[in-house]
């Protein structure tokens, strides 16, 4: 579905009703791509996420001399037994958080190798410079703090590493997905905290997981993407099924976001689909605001913020300083939004205090090129305010959704149409 520069959002006139199906796990997919490619031979993901994201990485790869092939949702990953064929490349690594950590690390198991990272001007500003500094004690050279760089590799001499990942974990993780390749044991020790704590458990269980030599991966649904419909029932009413949802099993801090809105009137229900496997079934009806930490799983709190307006009494959501370097100022961005749309909004550095007040009609939503403004107000644009199903939100840029979710719009376009059917 090619989408216009500006999306009107046509809000649900019956309740949602029907299934969706979750693209995979960003975050799995890119761990997996990177995980594969250190195999000792070939690794195919099944369920594997097409998107701008997990595209920047395998294309990365393929520069680096590591064979990724693809075929409709399945990847195929020549694994290169933690020895990189290619000595020197450019490599682009767009906007993609994990995609630009992990490659950094990666390219450092080659001795003798040179590397220029570039990326979108907005990753000139997210955190890369720990993750520099700590290479830098296995002999790496960066010609730069930030992007775009170029980086001399001396190969991994392991021994003990420090690292701050007080800004993003996912510098952490980077540090861990090549630590088994390195000469000699390598032991990375954090300097202070981390935030967003059930990314680094992530890490650390699939490389677990791929310890045990798998020649074929499943990859996870995504739950920060399940978020948008989780919450789809409390603004239209209805009830959802997630087939691969399974709140019990998941591998992602994310799931944690659905016992969050449980006093907001979020209910989900974990039970088999019809080919016996983990599924949810979500039902819900707008009730009181929510005060929570999100600094575990911060992905998903543009989700709960974006509907506050459609809830009973404040919500308060904390944890988020981080997220002030994600692929925007997320905190200042949504304070700035729903000040639009005529919320009451206090803004601290690291937390959103969102009082309902009237909704304002005709506005559109700023997405900073960021997906996760473009995927929240969708949902809140699902709330039939007129009452009459007129559309009163619309959505700038609402292709930046091809990060992580090409197909999400249109996902919920078919949703209401399906709402419709008698």
């Amino acid at each position: 579905m090619s989408l216009p520069d500006l999306l009107p959002i046509r809000p649900f006139t019956h309740p949602v009703r029907g299934e969706v199906t979750l693209p995979g796990s960003k975050s799995i997919t890119n761990r997996a791509l990177i995980l594969a490619a250190l195999a000792d031979g070939p690794v195919t993901l099944t369920n594997a996420l097409f998107s701008r994201d997990t595209e920047i990485m395998a294309a990365a790869l393929n520069q680096l001399g590591i064979a990724v092939t693809t075929d409709a949702r399945t990847m195929h990953i020549a694994g290169c037994g933690g020895k990189i064929p290619v000595a020197s490349a450019r490599l682009f690594v767009g906007n993609a958080g994990t995609a630009a950590r992990f490659l950094t690390a990666f390219v450092c198991l080659r001795p003798g190798g040179s590397y220029h990272f570039d990326s979108d001007p907005a990753m000139y500003r997210r955190p890369i410079g720990p993750l520099l500094d700590a290479l830098a004690t296995q002999g790496a050279k960066a010609s730069a703090r930030n992007f775009p760089f170029t980086l001399q590799t001396a190969g991994l001499a392991g021994g003990a590493v420090e690292i701050d990942a007080s800004e993003s974990s996912q510098l952490l993780s980077a540090l861990l997905l090549i630590a088994p390749h390195a000469r000699t044991p390598l032991t990375v020790k954090l300097q202070g905290g981390t935030v967003s704590k059930p990314f680094i458990a992530m890490t650390e269980r699939m490389l677990r997981q791929f310890a045990g030599r798998p020649r074929t991966y499943a990859i996870e649904g995504d739950a920060s993407a399940a978020s948008y419909f989780l919450v789809l029932p409390l603004v239209t009413r209805g009830q959802l099924a997630l087939p691969g949802y399974a709140i019990a099993t998941s591998l992602q801090g994310d799931v944690a976001f659905a016992p969050v809105l449980a006093p907001a009137g979020l209910a989900v229900t974990e039970r088999p689909d019809h080919s016996g496997a983990d599924a949810s079934v979500v039902t819900g009806a707008p009730r009181r605001g929510v005060t929570a930490d999100f600094n575990a799983f911060s992905d998903t709190f543009l989700t709960l913020a974006a509907i506050a307006p459609l809830l009973s009494g404040p919500t308060k959501i904390t944890g988020i300083a981080h997220t002030r370097k994600q692929e925007t100022d997320r905190v200042a961005g949504m304070a700035r939004e729903l000040r639009k749309l005529g919320q009451d909004v206090v803004e601290t550095e690291d937390s959103l205090t969102i009082t309902p007040c009237p909704l304002q009609a005709g506005v559109e939503i700023e997405t900073y090129h960021d997906h996760r403004f473009a995927m929240s107000f969708g949902i809140l644009g699902c709330h039939n305010l007129h009452g009459d199903g007129r559309p009163w939100l619309s959505i700038q840029d609402p292709a930046c959704c091809a990060k992580t979710f090409p197909d999400f719009f249109e996902l919920l376009e078919s949703l209401r149409q399906r709402s419709l059917a008698p």
